[in-house]
């Protein structure tokens, strides 16, 4: 066995089955303590005594965490299974061993980037309020105040004062950059302090600010822009805590960075013609922005709720903190472990406010039940559809989602309504409830039939939901899916269609293909983004999508979607084009146009090599020159 797990029932209230939870985790488990976090450091040094240890409690971390540097062994990981499957009812075994299973997997390393603050604050509000909480602010922050037009200049010098409105704002923590209108600067000569004349388009940087004017805010969806912080100022207790915050933001601080990009693999636009904008429409903060072909998503305005990952048809743009794949693994060994006791479980999926929901369950009411599996994660739009059908497929009866107050809605709404299509039944649940006792009764409910033959989830997101959809649904039917799928068929009007083939040159993910060597125009549905490019760019309006998920190995091989017989030369006989097209050509042009008369009509049909040779060797060219002077030599002139 690799590793340790140090158990306790904490003063003997949960029910622990050392010798199962070791045969299950794979990991050696010593006696199961009754108090561990009132013992003497030395007995937790005792207990903590290997490397590699998991503590199978998470409320008392900090303690032992203490109580193990003073006794000098080494800090070991934290595991909640207390609230989270000890106090349930039922079985709790299966639970703990899926909990301390997952524990045990390697930890994702979080990629940040280093922000540094100068402590340059910007307060916009009216007089009394502005000034208030500058005089708090001024000896910890570099503190400017921007008070209203028409404001009187206060007799105040212990901190920059000017007035003005903001046209805009842009950046974020350690960073903004904002423009002024009828700026107006101190004017510290004379009797009196009096501002300035005004002048517009005054631009200026801060790292914070501090916004008390009450009205519209500066950016979308402000509650998640670092930096920018606008409290109720009719309310003192938000006043004082946002004043509070700042005083702490200088310095150097780590900013997580959420998102991997892979530009290559963006289906954003192609030759000026946009295609796929899901990210584009979802962000909340605006942190992404078109550049080219591909979109960019700035860093330091990124959120991280998620939404762009899980929306993302191509993998242009993934969730990276934790990596997509870290969650993949998360899931697929809770549903092993937990069903490796012969029961199926359910998933419930939640954030730091599940998390506390889940904790005043299990210490007030009835807690989880034990069939009710959590998966903490950071960011729950991040949670879409392929993560849901990973969960599904792995074994898990139902996903349930219990949303926080600030989480996204619409993203996760349909990201659930694409993951029951994709299932064929209702198997994805948003529980946006309220208290814990409505949690406790929704999760209580009757699970329906699971997956029987589980699926390793490994991939990528398109090809584990793919696997997850196949696992799920007996023989190999098309799914209909909803509008707006990333799933789906190119539907061609053959009548309209004339194999111009630009939809080929411009498909960013290779699903339409051409024929070099005849003129067919094929398709490869397992490979299509329903990103729209084709139906944008085609010049006969020949080109439908549909969005469906068909689960037949044909799916997965070029099909023909268009044929015809290749035009050949009349010179060389080389097949050079279409030829309902050429003779269509030909028909509108021949006889009807004096470039296009007689023998000349025959170029139309001639391949491209061809054409040139009869046009440079032609009569009556109207685009030849004036014949070329005879050349004299030196014997012309002698003779």
């Amino acid at each position: 066995m690799s590793g340790h797990v140090v158990l306790c029932n904490c003063a003997g209230t949960q029910a622990i089955d050392a010798e199962t939870l070791s045969q299950a985790t794979g990991r050696a488990c010593g006696r199961v303590h009754d108090a561990l976090c009132l013992a003497a450091p030395e007995v937790v040094a005792r207990a903590f005594r290997y490397p590699d240890t998991i503590m199978a409690c998470g409320q008392e971390a900090e303690r032992l965490t203490a109580l193990a540097i003073e006794g000098g062994a080494p800090v070991p990981r934290f595991v909640d299974i207390r609230d989270r499957a000890g106090w349930g009812g039922g079985d709790p075994t299966p639970k703990q061993a899926a909990l301390l299973a997952e524990a045990a997997l390697p930890a994702a390393v979080t990629p940040v980037v280093d922000v540094t603050s100068q402590g340059l604050c910007l307060i916009a509000g009216p007089p009394d309020a502005a000034l208030a909480a500058a005089e708090r602010l001024h000896n910890a922050l570099a503190v400017t105040v921007l008070l209203p037009e028409g404001a009187e200049a206060p007799q105040e010098r212990r901190f920059d004062i000017v007035s003005g409105r903001i046209r805009r704002a842009s950046g974020a923590f350690g960073g903004f950059e904002v423009m002024l209108d009828s700026l107006r600067m101190v004017d510290p000569a004379g009797r009196d302090i009096t501002f300035g004349a005004p002048r517009d388009g005054a631009k200026t940087r801060c790292d914070v600010i501090l916004d008390l004017t009450g009205g519209t805010p500066l950016f979308p969806a402000h509650h998640k822009r670092e930096g920018y912080l606008r409290p109720d100022p009719k309310s003192p207790l938000a006043v004082a805590d946002a004043v509070l915050e700042a005083s702490q933001m200088v310095g150097t601080f780590e900013k997580v960075l959420h998102v991997r990009v892979e530009p290559a693999l963006c289906a954003h636009s192609r030759a000026e013609q946009t295609g796929c904008t899901r990210c584009l429409d979802l962000c909340p903060t605006s942190a992404i922005t078109p550049v080219g072909d591909h979109v960019s998503v700035d860093p330091m305005i990124c959120a991280g709720c998620g939404a762009c990952s899980a929306a993302c048809p191509s993998g242009a743009i993934s969730y990276d903190a934790p990596p997509v794949e870290d969650v993949f693994r998360r899931i697929e060994v809770l549903a092993r472990v937990y069903r490796s006791f012969g029961r199926a479980p359910s998933l419930v999926v939640h954030d730091d406010h599940g998390r506390e929901m889940i904790a005043l369950s299990a210490r007030h009411g009835r807690g989880l039940p034990d069939h009710a599996i959590p998966l903490h994660l950071p960011a729950l739009a991040a949670f879409g559809h392929a993560e849901m059908l990973a969960a599904l497929g792995a074994g898990f009866a139902r996903v349930d989602v219990i949303p926080g107050p600030r989480t996204e809605r619409a993203p996760l709404e349909y990201q659930a309504a694409l993951a029951d299509a994709l299932a064929g039944r209702a198997a994805v649940r948003l529980l946006d409830v309220a208290d814990p006792d409505a949690m406790e009764s929704r999760l209580c409910e009757e699970l329906p039939t699971g997956n029987s033959d589980p699926i390793l989830p490994l991939g990528t997101r398109r090809q584990v939901t793919r696997v997850a959809a196949a696992a799920l649904h007996d023989g190999a039917p098309t799914i209909a899916l909803p509008e707006g799928a990333p799933y789906g068929a190119v539907l061609v009007d053959k009548e309209a269609c004339t194999l111009c083939l630009s939809c080929v040159s411009l498909c960013p993910s290779g699903a339409l293909l051409d024929n070099p060597d005849r003129p067919e125009l094929r398709f490869q549905e397992d490979a299509c983004l329903q990103c729209g490019l084709c139906a944008n760019i085609c010049p006969e309006d020949a080109i439908a999508l549909e969005p469906r998920m068909d689960l037949s190995p044909a799916a997965l091989s070029p099909r023909i979607l268009n044929a015809e017989e290749p035009a050949e030369c009349v010179e060389c006989g080389k097949p050079f084009g279409v030829a309902s097209t050429i003779e269509r050509i030909a028909g509108m042009l021949a006889d009807k146009h004096p470039m296009f008369g007689a023998e000349k009509a025959r170029m139309i049909r001639m391949c491209d090599t061809c054409r040139v040779n009869a046009m440079a060797h032609s009569r009556d060219n109207p685009f030849a020159g004036a014949p070329r002077p005879v050349t004299r030599s030196t014997d012309d002139y002698l003779n």
